[in-house]
């Protein structure tokens, strides 16, 4: 069903949203990945010595992932449509391993753009861009079948969580530049 799901929707079909289930087990189910990847990554830091660097690593990893079905929830409430935020939060998280697919893609036509002659770094920015603006179509098509939204409602939506969620991620970074530049050094 998630598959399904998830392709369904990833061609614009509004049916791929009833795949989801709106439950509390399938919504922890699909946060279970989202979190076992940061603390693996957190381990991994950590034993590597830089315990810092793996802690502030997780808990801003971990406020990024948590930040999405959050916000989903705090606008479903504010705009009566609380009903339906708990299925459409369980698909964008889903949503994630559509990556993976996204850039098996990306990476066949930059391939196909080298061949024909573009330089490398050229293809790579341009697939890439196109693979992003694709992925932010795709959440945004998830807010706005799942939530029962109109487009521009949707798109505010889209920015505002893909903010929140860029500075989540950004955090560690910006406000421990010293930790990030040791983290890579070693």
């Amino acid at each position: 069903m998630i598959l399904r799901g998830l392709f369904l929707l990833a061609r614009g079909r509004k049916s791929g949203i009833n795949e989801f289930s709106g439950a509390m087990d399938a919504f922890t189910a699909s946060l279970a990945p989202l979190i076992a990847f940061p603390l693996v990554g957190a381990g991994i830091s950590a034993m590597g010595g830089q315990w810092a660097f793996a802690l502030l690593g997780l808990f801003s990893r971990i406020c990024a992932v948590l930040a999405l079905p959050v916000i989903v929830y705090e606008f479903a409430l504010r705009t009566g449509r609380e009903a339906l935020w708990m299925r459409t939060a369980t698909a964008l998280n889903w949503s994630f391993w559509m990556l993976l697919p996204v850039l098996f893609v990306a990476a066949f036509i930059a391939a196909v753009m080298v061949q024909a002659g573009l330089p490398m770094a050229q293809a790579e920015v341009v697939v890439l861009g196109l693979a992003g603006i694709y992925l932010l179509w795709y959440h945004w098509f998830i807010m706005r079948v799942g939530l029962g939204l109109g487009a521009a409602p949707a798109l505010g939506l889209l920015l505002f969580s893909s903010l929140v969620i860029a500075l989540f991620s950004a955090a560690p970074i910006l406000v421990f530049p010293q930790l990030y530049a040791q983290a890579i050094q070693l």
